[in-house]
């Protein structure tokens, strides 16, 4: 028994043998349907709720900044929307150093 096996046996034992597509004929196109508007139905007027106000996490950082090195330093307090203490910080530090020179942390708690 040989092992030569022809380009279209090893198709037919890969993929196995090929079915006949089916034809699929187009949908039939019907005549022109009257369109039908939705009417929204009569509800009362709606009550506008007030909806708690949900609870977001904030850190209150504690600064001290100056622009005098080793000068007067005075004590900023920036709040942070966030639970990360790492940011916090950073927000912090960066909105300081827009207007000081020299930033300092002192704390960083939660409120």
């Amino acid at each position: 028994m040989s092992s030569e096996l022809t380009e279209e046996e090893m198709r037919r034992a890969l993929f196995g043998t090929p079915q006949p597509e089916e034809q699929v004929s187009a949908p039939r196109v019907s005549e022109h349907v009257p369109e039908v508007v939705p009417k929204k139905p009569a509800t009362a007027p709606q009550v506008n709720k007030k909806t708690a106000k949900a609870f977001t996490p904030r850190l209150k950082v504690t600064l001290r900044v100056g622009n005098e090195f080793e000068g007067k330093m005075t004590e900023l307090i920036h709040e942070a929307d966030t639970l990360s203490s790492l940011l916090a910080e950073q927000e912090a530090v960066r909105a300081a150093r827009k207007k000081y020179k020299y930033v300092e942390l002192v704390s960083v708690k939660s409120m």
